[in-house]
């Protein structure tokens, strides 16, 4: 079994984009405009999957993330049983900072220097894990205290 990708409602199509691309340096890959049945999905890849886009076909080829805009108003509750979509980082000190700096909340900061959990604007928990061994802990990271709810 090979993971595919992870389909996310979306309240506001401009703002999710600029989580994703902008925050996360996720870079579209396809984009699919339905006027029948209003909706846009737009897909998702990170920058080191890349390759894979190339190698299998453009919908098979490498994890991504879905995200589904209905251009009709929906309300969506958090009841929604969604766990949380992963990342590994090369350093994530260095991009909890950025992060924060860009105004994401750290529900979770990277104590331990292995594990964070953020919030997208929709409410998305999304998990960011340090690439090979855990980092050392550092401060503020070590001892700062959850900042939300995952």
């Amino acid at each position: 079994m090979r993971y595919l990708h992870t389909m996310l409602r979306v309240r506001n199509l401009d703002i999710a984009m600029k989580f994703y691309q902008h925050a996360l340096g996720l870079r579209e890959v396809r984009r699919i405009d339905n006027d029948k049945g209003r909706f846009t999905l737009v897909f998702l890849c990170a920058e080191e999957d890349l390759h894979l886009l190339k190698s299998l076909p453009q919908s098979r080829g490498a994890p991504l993330v879905e995200l589904t805009y209905n251009w009709d108003e929906e309300k969506y509750g958090e009841d929604r049983h969604f766990g949380h979509l992963a990342y590994e980082v090369d350093d994530i000190y260095a991009t909890c900072e950025k992060l924060m700096k860009m105004g994401v909340t750290i529900n979770r900061p990277p104590r331990d220097g292995n594990m964070a959990f953020v919030r997208s604007p929709d409410l998305h928990s999304i998990e960011i894990l340090q690439k090979g061994e855990p980092k050392a802990p550092a401060e503020p990271w070590a001892s700062m205290p959850n900042t939300g709810h995952w």
